[in-house]
């Protein structure tokens, strides 16, 4: 199912085999968007301060309608006007960027089990000139940013994926120290320095560089995964009707059918696919000091459409599927944890979005959470802990964190 064009994206078959986990063999529907798309801020300095050109942008998919996106959002489908509208606002300053204003410019990836080998290149750039601040558009600071996270559905997606790349540099104890003596002064409670210094400190790890490259290494060469496209209309256990493509238990998610209307866009009316999941999923970190540095338990989690068989992620991350019945609690490591957490172990509790252009309505439960003594330093097979200072490290390269990890990492705020 495609666009008459042959752009934007398609809906496809793919047959799916894998020696991961408890399913080895299963066909689905899936996104099909090869093209590397524009998610990018604009920045510039206000008296000090480094600000982030936001737009308040309304998706068909989105919860509540409008929610805070980066300064350009667009695919190259629409930012090269395949669909005879309008090219998308600031869109020259991002192609016409010299190397010296480019703060940020990585290529990351989207979901892998709805996408098949999607990326978009996540970009930043600051500028010294004055702009004119278009309607929907509007300057605040990172941390700004970061406290409207805490509200339900309101920062879209690319904007969480986006800044969750913004590199703080790495510092050793001493200067850690340092900063701690100025925590009161900054009006820092405890947990937000432990985050800070999780983010800036490059020694106490428990484990080292090398080991977590390692880790991944020897698991994306054991485990196999080999995705096949085949028809819409052969994929088993699914069914092909007049208003959505479904799953014959009305299971994970449907392909539906849309009619847009949107004012202040590129094109202000078209039809699209969208999924619709079938429920609200799960992203969540669990935390705990060792050696005096916050770590975090990370998973490596195969999905269908991952580019390279694995991707580091969150804790735990239920997507599809009824993660709430006895089977899955027990079956799933740390989730019954999560369900059952302390209130007072909750940093981070919010609902947030997924990108509302082509899922319709998906939100899921984000949380951040500290271990109590439950918690033991020995993990699973497949997860491992690393500091927020090693994560960063990684987001620097392609295809190592996932987006519902980086989506986490973006809600982190080091004041209280």
């Amino acid at each position: 199912m495609r666009h008459q064009s042959g752009k934007f994206f398609s809906i496809d078959g793919i047959d799916v085999k894998t020696n991961w986990g408890l399913v080895s063999h299963w066909q689905q529907p899936i996104i099909n968007q090869p093209e590397i798309g524009y998610l990018g801020f604009i920045t510039k300095e206000f008296n000090g301060v480094l600000y982030f050109l936001l737009q308040a942008k309304i998706e068909p998919g989105n919860v509540n309608c409008v929610q805070l996106s980066p300064t350009l959002q667009a695919t190259k489908s629409n930012y090269s006007k395949v669909h005879q509208g309008k090219a998308p606002a600031y869109l020259d300053y991002f192609i016409n960027a010299t190397p010296d204003q480019v703060l940020l410019d990585q290529l990351q990836s989207e979901q892998g089990a709805r996408f098949l080998r999607k990326r978009n290149r996540n970009i930043i750039i600051k500028i010294d000139e004055d702009i004119p601040v278009l309607d929907n558009f509007i300057w605040l600071s990172l941390a700004q940013i970061k406290v409207l996270m805490q509200e339900d559905n309101l920062v879209n997606m690319d904007t969480r994926t986006v800044i969750s790349g913004i590199p703080y540099g790495s510092y050793n104890k001493q200067s850690i120290e340092i900063l701690h003596l100025l925590q009161e002064q900054n009006n820092r409670t405890e947990i937000s320095f432990q985050f800070l210094k999780s983010t800036l400190q490059n020694s106490g790890e428990l484990h080292s560089f090398d080991d977590l490259i390692q880790f991944v290494t020897k698991r994306k060469s054991h485990y196999e995964l080999e995705v096949v496209k085949i028809p819409i209309k052969n994929i088993e256990n699914w069914v092909v009707e007049d208003e959505f493509i479904r799953h014959v238990d009305n299971k994970y998610f449907k392909v539906i059918a849309a009619k847009v209307e949107i004012e202040n866009r590129e094109v202000v009316s078209w039809s699209q696919p969208m999924i619709e999941p079938a429920q609200e999923g799960i992203c969540a970190f669990v935390c705990k000091e060792i050696n005096g540095v916050l770590h975090f338990i990370v998973q490596t989690k195969l999905e269908a459409g991952n580019f390279d068989i694995l991707e580091l992620a969150p804790t735990v991350q239920c997507l599809t599927g009824n993660y709430r019945n006895a089977q899955g609690i027990e079956q799933m490591p740390f989730l019954k944890y999560v369900l059952e957490v302390k209130k007072e172990n909750i940093i981070f509790d919010t609902l947030q979005s997924e990108e509302g252009g082509r899922f319709y309505k998906e939100q899921n439960r984000n949380m951040l959470i500290l271990a109590d003594d439950s918690i033991k330093i020995e993990l699973p097979e497949n997860y491992i802990w690393m500091t927020l200072n090693q994560m960063q490290v990684f987001i620097k390269f392609n295809n190592y964190l996932n987006i519902q990890a980086r989506s986490l990492i973006a809600a982190i705020s080091f004041i209280s």
